[in-house]
């Protein structure tokens, strides 16, 4: 646990940082999602459409654990049909500069890493 300038104690899934925050973004659709939603507000089936293939369901659990971690926000329009969206919110934000250098380094690298596995 750790004290909080609020006086508020704050328990922690993971007592270690990076793996507690690698758990939650480094599953298989997590860092697609925030990719997708880089530049622009979008709703459930255009991510849907946009990552291809991942399953309704799948993309259903990780927008909800993405946006309980605060990644994400998720607006809901009260309208018949109702309509959802989902943008990056602060935090999501803070991380793009390190997600796209992570993601620039696997593109260089993809080559040399598929030829390392063959061997």
């Amino acid at each position: 646990m750790k004290k909080t300038s609020k006086n508020e104690f704050i328990k922690y899934d993971h007592p270690c940082p990076i793996r507690d925050v690698l758990d939650r973004i480094g599953d298989q659709w997590s860092l697609l999602i925030l990719k997708s939603l880089e530049h622009d507000v979008m709703r459930f089936n255009s991510l849907h459409k946009e990552i291809g293939d991942i399953s309704r369901q799948m993309l259903s659990r990780t927008l909800k654990r993405l946006e309980k971690d605060g990644y994400i926000t998720r607006t809901l329009y009260a309208e018949v049909p109702p309509r959802v969206e989902y943008a990056l919110a602060e935090l999501g934000l803070s991380f793009l500069k390190p997600m796209n250098t992570l993601i620039q380094w696997a593109d260089e690298n993809h080559e040399a890493i598929c030829r390392a596995r063959k061997k």
